[in-house]
């Protein structure tokens, strides 16, 4: 589900147990003083803090808060799937340590985390906790599963916390929320209009029947970028090699085993694609020759294999280029800014990101990344460690700045 872009779109806020609760008040009156059509669902703790009675006012909607309907109530419901369905964003603020380690490892035991559950659109999440709660390692493996997933941070804020303590914990404010929210209604539509075609995963070139080459990448810098750019509106293409990665609903999705069947998909779209971002890591070598059936090593005390270079997809895609934006990837493990540029000029890229491979925390299997940026005048952009969605937003909003320079025909 997307997001939709006029000022009439459904929010659906989830507030759970917390002090920070008494400054939904506040969200609310800003969310429908913007337009916004807004429902509240309160876990039964933040109840204990703010009135239902009190954001029922405020948002001028019942306010939910049981799974299931009561007796006195006449209209009975699948209340998680029609909140689900009439939602166009779900917002929880503030958001305890506890509902995210229930969202993180797929809990649904009471009616916020079941809407969740059964909800396509975007969550944006908005804790709020004590400052060594924000510091526990378990709360920071549940928070970076959840950005794994494609949920929405807003990060706390320092200050003085509600027990004495100062430090970071303290929910963002509502004006923050709110600006925060107009950003991604417009970041929904950033990328409309274009066609993304991107590879990812590795490929797998056969040396018989049951052994192949093939590389470490598992495709989640990919399929991160495949799913951001779709949030931004753009009608992606992914063509993956093999991966435990599931197909993204909406995303048309094509699996493929050997570079040479990846570039065959590519370059059977490439024309008509707005932008392509290579970020599989194919095979740069296969078998010269397949053995039939499987190699018996009771056979053999040696094995040689005569290896034949495969075709360069990028650097093709760069000799056929008209007006597409090309984007590459390069693993590197050393002397990765001179090797980036290097590639940048000889495959006729737009972009190219650079990746650390050195590091156990960045590059393949892992879901964070420590890259670089090139653009086309070679100016260099280093990012600090991030998640893999956190360096897709970042890419794909350099591709809306490069197509807004374009519009005003602006040298990009």
């Amino acid at each position: 589900m997307g997001v939709k872009t006029d000022r009439k779109m459904n929010i659906l806020l989830g507030i759970t147990g917390g002090i920070a609760a008494y400054k939904c008040a506040e969200l609310v009156r800003l969310m429908k003083k913007e337009g916004f059509q807004v429902k509240v669902v309160m876990t039964r703790n933040a109840t204990r803090f703010i009135t239902p009675l009190t954001m029922a006012v405020l948002s001028e909607n019942r306010v939910y808060i049981n799974l299931f309907s009561t007796e006195e109530e006449e209209q009975q419901e699948i209340r998680h799937i029609s909140l689900a369905q009439w939602a166009d964003m779900v917002v929880i603020a503030p958001a305890s340590a506890n509902t995210i380690s229930k969202l993180a490892h797929g809990v649904a035991d009471d009616l916020l985390t079941s809407t969740i559950l059964a909800f396509e659109g975007e969550v944006i999440i908005v804790p709020a906790m004590n400052k060594v709660m924000v510091n526990n390692s378990v709360y920071k493996d549940n928070a970076l599963y959840l950005l794994q997933k494609g949920y929405n941070f807003i990060k706390s804020e320092r200050g003085s916390l509600a027990c004495g303590d100062f430090g970071e914990g303290r929910m963002a404010e509502p004006a923050y929320i709110l600006k925060f929210i107009n950003n991604r209604i417009t970041q929904a539509s950033s990328l409309s209009n274009k066609k993304i075609l991107i590879t990812a995963s590795a490929t797998r070139e056969p040396i018989d029947r049951v052994r192949f080459i093939s590389n470490y990448s598992t495709g989640k810098m990919g399929f991160a970028l495949a799913e951001t750019a779709k949030r931004r509106g753009a009608e992606v293409i992914l063509i993956t090699g093999p991966t435990f990665l599931a197909d993204i609903a909406g995303i048309e999705t094509i699996r493929v085993n050997t570079a040479a069947e990846m570039r065959e998909e590519v370059f059977s779209r490439f024309k008509k694609a707005d932008v392509f971002i290579s970020a599989a890591a194919v095979s740069d070598f296969r078998p010269a020759e397949q053995f039939d059936g499987k190699i018996k090593k009771e056979e053999r005390e040696t094995l040689t294999l005569e290896l034949k270079k495969n075709a360069d997809i990028l650097k093709e895609a760069g000799e056929e280029k008209v007006n597409q934006v090309l984007v590459g990837f390069a693993a590197e493990a050393s002397q990765l800014k001179e090797n980036g540029l290097s590639k940048l000029r000889s495959k006729n890229l737009d972009f190219i990101v650079v990746n650390d491979i050195t590091r156990e925390d960045s590059g393949f299997g892992v879901d964070t990344n420590k890259v670089s940026i090139i653009n086309r005048k070679e100016e260099i952009v280093d990012l600090p460690l991030m998640t893999k969605y956190e360096v897709a937003e970042y890419l794909c909003g350099i591709l809306v700045s490069y197509f807004e320079q374009q519009s005003k025909g602006l040298t990009v």
